[in-house]
């Protein structure tokens, strides 16, 4: 069935849809941010992997060392992203992405796959309990309940570097740290300038446009991260009525 699938290229790029969001004639700002991102992160070994079909049906991984996460380790795949939705469930698209990954890494002569993770599953992040059956297994966690899970081929373990664990800043204001690798964050921008402006609440948007930048955050990330009262809140994007309650605290 691997027929089915198809690997993003520098070369095909620009035709494909990106699964996240899916669209037929307008262009998107967020889904050409995110064409501009992975054009340059191909370059790095960078893999985005997707259904052959107009859906959300996909895996998305680099390099660690190239991962744009505060996560450090040797030899490793960093998963971003692995998403099957709708009437695309159940039919083995998620096993088949998986054992992909897994399979491509063991090629690559890496030392295992990893992800991020939680105590409490997040509604942004990969489902953790699906990823525990092909042994992936907690090697770090953050204070705040965040945890990094490793498939690991050889016994060593990446871990999240000590910054990620700072979960601290010294703006009190409503912080979000973005980067352009999810289609979903320029909309998500728009809601927190609008919702903020109404409000005439204080915000700070600070983009990780770099993997500097991102390598050296003060908590976890995938793409976005959540600060208020100068503490680290959450990866999920916010909806109108999360963000209303967040600036009431």
């Amino acid at each position: 069935m691997d027929e089915q699938f198809i690997n993003l290229t520098e070369e095909n790029l620009d035709q494909e849809h990106l699964c996240c969001i899916i669209r037929s004639k307008k262009p998107h700002p967020g889904v050409e941010a995110k064409r501009a991102w992975l054009r340059e992160r191909l370059k790095e070994g960078h893999v985005f992997r997707k259904l052959d079909a107009k859906g959300i049906v996909f895996i998305e991984y680099a390099p660690l060392e190239t991962a744009w996460v505060p996560v450090e380790g040797e030899n490793y795949l960093y998963i971003y992203c692995l998403w099957v939705s709708g009437d695309f469930k159940g039919k083995g698209y998620g096993r088949q992405l998986m054992e992909y990954c897994l399979a491509d890494a063991r090629a690559k002569g890496k030392s295992g796959v990893c992800m991020l993770g939680a105590e409490k599953q997040k509604a942004w992040l990969s489902d953790q309990a699906f990823a525990e059956r092909y042994g992936f297994e907690t090697v770090d966690n953050t204070p705040d309940g965040y945890r990094l899970l490793a498939c690991s081929f050889d016994g060593t373990k990446p871990r999240f570097a000590e910054n990620a664990k700072q979960l601290e800043i010294e703006n009190p204001d409503l912080t979000i740290y973005y980067s352009s690798q999810c289609p979903y964050i320029y909309q998500s921008i728009e809601l927190v300038r609008k919702t903020c402006g109404d409000a005439g609440a204080p915000y700070t948007l600070v983009p990780v446009d770099t993997l500097e930048k991102a390598k050296a955050l003060p908590c976890v990330f995938n793409n976005w991260a959540v600060f208020c009262g100068g503490r680290f809140v959450t990866v999920n994007l916010l909806d109108a009525a999360a963000l209303k309650r967040l600036l009431k605290k």
